[in-house]
């Protein structure tokens, strides 16, 4: 397993990052904490642009769980057909927008089991909605920071959720609100899983990652 990095190495890991990108933000589209719980629950598989030219439309036709469950499967299929899974995906929102208005009045709970228990609903997920949605200090591993993770040494995992425990007890309070979006846009953009930008990295000399992509090796097409 890759070497951890040490507390004073973590600390400086977010503060280059912080200083990157001082405001960091969800790269999907939303109004309001229902139309990122659908964005988010559409997102898995998918890129946050695809979910975001399907929602262009389709929130302009259905943005409560009121519209959403009255719209329905079939025409919320024909609005998400470009995403993938997208049948599931209609099942899913639909079903959850219901559970919306018989359990929560309509709202999107602040709680992550409420979270859980709707349909398409997984723990990434839930934590995406109470960090963006709510603030709250949660990191959702997705792929990036998964791979971001466990290449740098800032927490090794084996799982997504081994990994997560492990952000969540190595990151420092003052950075853990948005640990989770400086990790996913790293991970997106520079740590990216073939050829990662090492050479351009802010994190070159604090990445216990070994086999560092050569500028040489970014050249070649």
């Amino acid at each position: 397993m890759v070497k951890l990095l040490a507390k004073s190495e973590i600390h400086e890991f977010y503060a280059r990052l912080k200083k990157m990108m001082p405001d960091p933000r969800t790269e999907l589209v939303y109004q309001s904490a229902f139309t990122l719980l659908v964005s988010v629950v559409l997102s898995a598989q998918a890129t946050d642009r695809s979910v975001n030219k399907a929602t262009a439309e389709l929130f302009k036709v259905a943005d409560t769980p009121k519209t959403m469950a009255a719209l329905g499967e079939k025409r919320l299929a024909s609005y998400i057909k470009t995403i993938g899974l997208y049948r599931t995906k209609a099942r899913n929102v639909v079903a959850l927008s219901k559970l919306l208005l018989e359990h929560h009045d309509g709202e999107v709970p602040r709680d992550r089991d409420a979270l859980e228990a709707l349909p398409g609903v997984g723990r990434k997920t839930a934590n995406v909605v109470l960090n963006v949605a709510f603030g709250e200090k949660t990191i959702a591993v997705d792929t990036h920071i998964f791979r971001v993770a466990n290449r740098t040494g800032l927490a090794p995992g084996k799982t997504p959720r081994e990994v997560e425990d492990g952000l969540v007890k190595r990151t420092p309070d003052e950075y853990a609100l948005h640990a989770h979006h400086w990790l996913i846009l790293h991970g997106r953009y520079t740590c990216v899983a073939r050829k990662p930008l090492c050479p351009t990295c802010v994190e070159r000399d604090l990445c216990k990652f070994k086999e560092k992509t050569k500028e040489s090796d970014l050249a070649k097409k």
